[in-house]
């Protein structure tokens, strides 16, 4: 039975790179995968972008209102109205790579769930657990609630210890206002810090 893995870490855990690594670990030995990502995150537009300066392009986004395993569905089947080849045979799809999951619905985390029991097709999620007042995505929430395999991806604070928190900045301002999505590069930028870093540039706050 294949099964649905959620792959987490603060901001710059290498999240990015290791789908990437594990896309090319299944293509060098002759298997087909599909790369996803939800269409919030317009950091590359339809590119999976690592800091490390590697890049792929998804074979499909992902809306809020969509499902993502009828989306899975037709792109394993060859039939994305967008390919220049429809209907063709094709090998089938041996995993699903989705980066930053923590921006999908509920639903369309237990369409992931359902990809891998009932299309036997194993799911790598991978994403942040938490936004900038420390609250979790409802996303990441529901991947903690039903994934078969919890995997966290450490990076380390300023001051070297281990990072589990994304501070919010707007230059070198901490920031607690706004929307729980703002894609960095966007007016802000994030910071991952420890618990005592976080406090420290917080003032002592822990959320809103």
């Amino acid at each position: 039975m294949a099964k649905l893995y959620f792959r987490f870490g603060a901001m710059n855990s290498g999240k990015s790179t290791g789908l990437l690594q594990a896309a090319f670990n299944y293509e060098e030995r002759g298997q087909r995968v599909l790369l996803a990502k939800p269409d919030v995150d317009t950091k590359g537009d339809t590119d999976i972008v690592s800091r490390l300066g590697m890049t792929r392009s998804v074979d499909f986004l992902i809306s809020p209102a969509t499902s993502v395993r009828e989306l899975f569905a037709a792109h394993a089947a060859g039939d994305d109205p967008d390919a220049l080849l429809k209907h063709v045979d094709q090998k089938p799809v041996a995993c699903l790579l989705v980066d930053e999951a923590q921006f999908l619905t509920p639903e369309q985390v237990d369409d992931l769930f359902r990809i891998a029991i009932l299309d036997n097709v194993p799911v790598l999620a991978y994403g942040i657990r938490t936004d900038f007042l420390t609250h979790a995505f409802p996303g990441s929430r529901r991947l903690l609630e039903v994934a078969h395999t919890l995997e966290e991806l450490k990076t380390i604070c300023r001051c070297g210890r281990k990072a589990i928190f994304n501070t919010r900045r707007a230059g070198n301002d901490v920031v607690f206002d706004g929307d729980q999505v703002a894609i960095d590069g966007q007016d802000v930028w994030y910071e991952s810090l420890c618990g005592s870093c976080y406090l420290e540039a917080s003032g002592g706050r822990l959320g809103a």
